[in-house]
Order: structure tokens, then C-alpha cells, then sequence
């Protein structure tokens, strides 16, 4: 039987309690005083009779509050939650005494050692885990908790050595013995696997807390589950290659491979690496499998598809009119079961119409399309992308993150931010890293003087002041236009007449053709 004491915190109330178990003659098993002041009595079960005479003894003492029976002391419902924890973990698990005599295992150790658990209590530690003097840890004056490489059963292992110390009465800690957990390759291998596989939303990383991010990841979430290719509009690092990775996790070829095809390698180069190579009998070179052999299944990404050569341009082109493409030197078809998407921070349509870029590709690609806004536009994302690089960069170099004071958290937002998130991000791992103090000052944040403009000229401008007039202008338009696709309502909006408003969307090439219509 088992009873809970309810009582107030008063010198000798716990020897009250126990005199009267005395004059029963009660054989007391166990008596535990929690934090809150109860009282647990743990003794063998006792006539019903005797019982109802102890209850009214005990209620009686001065302090006592509340006696009821209980069907377990706190201890031994700790003793079986962790004993249960242990028998169900599947790695090899060993507990030892300060001496390292093994005084506990778990299941996982005795199926894998094939020996009676009673020859393997008592036996010393190390005649198991080979490759490190535990010994000699244990015997150091702090052990502390680190992670080693060790030999079980003639395979390497990890273990994860934890010290088990107990509270003293002077406040320091006295080592009781100490925890070894095994983890075999196969199974951190597969915990690894797991880790990095898509969470259920695949969009988390994407920090969205301003209107238009929040409207893109909204769109790339629908688009998402389409098979058709996606274009990926937007500045030099702005994500767009995180939010191509995000789109392919959300779809159901999120199983298969992700790869990226970027295009500014040389065309042969490009091209080989694209398609792969079947190699001339009698010749040194080997065969090679393509991007799009490797992709089967999964999603195969463009990056800056503005700068494909225009002989790949052609043989794209006819990769997503047939479905079918061939490898470089063979003859046989081969099938092709992969979503393609692109990116670019290039105006397609301005290429177009320079003949740099084949409009019929443009159409074959541009079937879905998404805009990443700059983040100068996204001003509510920065303070939160900001908190997160810190911590990522801080984690990485083992130190605690430092906390933005208000000056530095508004200078990053009025910053224009011409390389966008990649820059942000660049910025504040060098702060963090020559950091000293615990608080990130505006000084810290060492960044290129830039104009808090909507537009920029980059340092390699080299046209003259009506050209750079006239990219400007068409940036306008291309903003305005998916919100005012009317001409008559653009027209209104920028106080021009609808024919100059016309002749400009003409001039520029801006229709619903090239434009997405929000």
C-alpha cells in the first residue's frame, strides 16, 4: 500500500507520522518528501481494519491536510518511465558506476552481444567498447559529455559518453557513475536521411512575413503541385533557387532528385553535361551520364536560363516538344519523365527581341511562371531574416547569438540591398564573426555606400543617360502592368495619355504574353 500525505512545511512532522506507523507496527518499505511538501509512504499491504484506525491517527497531526492512498511513489514511477525510454531506444545503450562496472543495459545491448544479461552486469565497460580509455575519463576531476568513435562488436560506433552526476549538500555535484549511447553508421545514416528530408511544409525556410512574399509563397504553393515548367523571375539573390528547391519538395516528385543545370559553361561543355556522352568505341573517353539521364523522376533546374548558348537553346527547345532527347554520340531515344524549371534575372522579352533568346523556347517555358520581389521591396522581411542568419552563423561558430540594436535592425531595413538576401546574409556572417561584444552595432555591418533608390545603375553601366532613362522607364511599366493590364487604366495611373501609354508597352514589349497577370 501506498498513501500521500498532504501536509504544511513544519519541523517533525514527517517523525509524527512515522511514530505512528511504529505503533502499529507498520513496516515501513519507503518514505519519499517532494518539493511541494507531500509526504509518500510506501509499506506492505495491511489489514482493512488496521487501516481504518491509521487513517484518522495520521489526519489528526497537527499540519496534516489531506491522507490518500496512492498507486505509486513518484520514484518508481520515474524508475519505470525511464526504464521503458531504455528498453524501447534501438541503439545499444550501458550505464556504469564511477569505477566503469556496467550496472544497466538495455535490450538492444543483449540482442546484440548474444550473452545472458547476468554475465554482462558487473563486467567492466571497456571490455566491450574498444578505442577509448573510459577508465581514465571517469577518473578525470570534471568529466565531461563528448561524443567519441569507439569499437562494438568490431564495428566503428559513436558513442555519446554522459557523466551522471549527483546534487551534494553543499551544492556541487558528486560524478555517480555514467550513460553510453551507441549509434551504429547504418543508423546514423539513417537519421541523417531523415534530417534532411522535406518537412511537411516545404515553404518554412522561405521567410514570409511581408505582403508580396506572403501573396509569391501563396502562388508557388499552388504551382507547386503542377507538372508544368516553371519560370523563376528575380534579382541577383534574391532565392530564387531556394524557392525552386521549395516548389520541387511540394510536389510529388519530391522522391526523385533535385539537380541544377547552370549555363554559363561553354556550349560543348554545357551541352555534354546536359545530355551526357556515349563514347566512340576505341577511344579514351568514357561514357557520361547527363543531367537529364541522372533527374528521371525528379526536377531538373535552369539557372539564369538567359545565358543558354542559342545550339542549346534549339536542342531544349526540341526536348520539350518531344518529351524524348539523346545523348551526345548516340543514335537511340531516350525518354524523358522530369519537371523543368528556370531561373533568371534577365529581361527575357528584352532578349527576344534581340534575337539572344528563341521566343518559342520563352513559351515552351514560360507556362507557370513566379516573380521574387527584390528585398528592398520586402522591408518587413529583413529584421526576421536578419534574427535568422545570425543565429545560423552564430551556431556555427559556437558562440551565442548577439542581439541587433535598434540603430542596426533600421539601418538594415533602409539599406537598398542591391544583392538582396545573398548579400544580407554575407554581411551579417562577417559582422557576427569579428564580433567581440554581445550586441550587433550598426558600425559593425560593414556594407558598400548605395542610393535608398528603387532602381540602381550597376557599376559595369556603360550606355549613355537616354538608355539608362529608358530601362528605368520600362521597370516601371513592368511593375505597374500586371495591376493595371488595361492601358486606359495605366494610362490614368501615370497621368499620360492612353496613345503615349500604348505606343511605350509596344516599344518595350510588354503584353500579357511576357507580363504575368496577377
Amino acid at each position: 500500500m501506498r498513501l500521500e500525505v498532504n501536509c504544511q512545511d513544519r519541523l517533525g512532522i514527517a517523525q509524527d507520522v512515522l511514530d505512528i506507523l511504529v505503533e502499529h507496527e507498520i513496516d515501513l518499505r519507503g518514505i519519499e518528501i517532494d518539493e511541494q511538501g507531500k509526504i509518500y509512504l510506501n509499506f506492505p499491504n495491511i489489514e482493512f481494519a488496521d487501516f481504518q484506525h491509521l487513517m484518522p491517527k495520521i489526519r489528526k497531526i497537527e499540519g496534516i491536510e489531506d491522507v490518500k492512498t496512492t498507486p505509486f511513489m513518484p520514484i518508481e514511477r520515474e524508475q519505470y518511465q525511464l526504464k521503458a525510454l531504455l528498453q524501447t531506444l534501438p541503439d545499444p545503450v550501458f550505464s556504469v558506476d564511477t569505477k566503469g562496472k556496467i550496472i544497466l543495459i538495455n535490450e538492444a545491448v543483449i540482442s546484440n552481444l548474444d550473452i545472458p544479461k547476468g554475465e554482462i552486469i558487473g563486467s567492466e565497460i571497456g571490455e566491450f567498447l574498444k578505442g577509448f580509455n573510459v577508465t581514465r575519463w571517469l577518473e578525470c576531476n570534471n568529466p565531461q559529455a563528448q561524443a567519441q568513435r569507439i569499437r562494438f562488436l568490431e564495428q566503428d560506433y559513436l558513442v555519446d559518453m554522459l557523466p551522471v552526476m549527483v546534487p551534494n549538500s553543499d551544492d556541487a555535484d558528486i560524478l555517480a557513475g555514467a550513460v553510453f549511447m551507441l549509434k551504429s553508421e547504418l543508423r546514423l545514416g539513417q537519421q541523417l536521411t531523415v534530417f534532411h528530408k522535406a518537412s511537411p511544409d516545404s515553404f518554412l525556410a522561405i521567410q514570409a512575413e511581408s505582403k508580396a512574399m506572403k501573396n509569391v509563397v501563396k502562388e508557388a504553393k499552388r504551382l507547386a503541385e503542377l507538372d508544368e515548367p516553371i519560370i523563376i523571375f528575380g534579382e541577383t539573390g534574391a532565392g530564387k533557387q531556394i524557392l525552386a528547391k521549395a516548389c520541387h519538395e511540394a510536389s510529388r516528385r519530391n522522391e526523385y532528385g533535385f539537380l541544377t543545370f547552370n549555363c554559363a559553361a561553354s556550349a560543348d561543355v554545357a551541352e555534354a553535361e546536359l545530355f551526357g556522352i556515349v563514347a566512340d568505341p576505341g577511344t579514351q573517353t568514357e561514357d557520361k551520364a547527363g543531367l537529364l539521364e541522372l533527374v528521371q523522376g525528379g526536377t531538373l533546374l535552369i539557372n539564369e536560363v538567359a545565358d543558354l548558348s542559342i545550339e542549346l537553346q534549339v536542342k531544349l527547345l526540341q526536348v520539350l516538344q518531344s518529351g524524348r532527347y539523346r545523348k551526345i554520340g548516340d543514335e537511340k531515344d531516350l525518354l524523358l519523365d522530369a519537371r523543368i524549371m528556370c531561373t533568371t534575372q534577365k529581361d527575357l522579352g528584352k532578349l527576344i527581341q534581340e534575337g539572344q533568346f528563341r521566343a518559342d523556347l520563352f513559351y515552351r517555358l514560360n507556362v507557370l511562371n513566379l516573380v521574387l520581389p527584390p528585398l528592398r521591396e520586402r522591408k518587413s522581411d529583413i529584421v526576421a531574416l536578419a534574427e535568422r542568419f545570425i543565429k545560423q552563423h552564430s551556431v556555427k561558430l559556437g558562440r551565442k547569438a548577439p542581439k541587433m540594436t535598434k540603430a542596426c535592425s533600421h539601418y538594415l531595413q533602409t539599406y537598398p540591398w542591391p544583392g538582396n538576401v545573398r548579400q544580407l546574409e554575407n554581411a551579417l556572417y562577417r559582422a557576427v564573426s569579428l564580433l567581440e561584444g554581445s550586441a550587433l552595432e550598426k558600425e559593425q555591418i560593414q556594407l558598400p555606400s548605395c542610393s535608398e533608390t528603387v532602381s540602381f545603375v550597376s557599376q559595369e553601366f556603360t550606355g549613355s543617360l537616354d538608355d539608362e532613362v529608358k530601362r528605368f522607364e520600362k521597370d516601371i511599366l513592368m511593375r505597374l502592368y500586371p495591376s493595371f493590364p488595361s492601358t486606359r487604366q495605366l494610362a490614368k495611373k501615370l497621368g499620360l495619355s492612353h496613345t503615349a501609354v500604348a505606343n511605350k508597352l509596344r516599344d518595350y514589349g510588354i503584353n500579357k504574353k511576357t507580363v504575368k497577370i496577377v
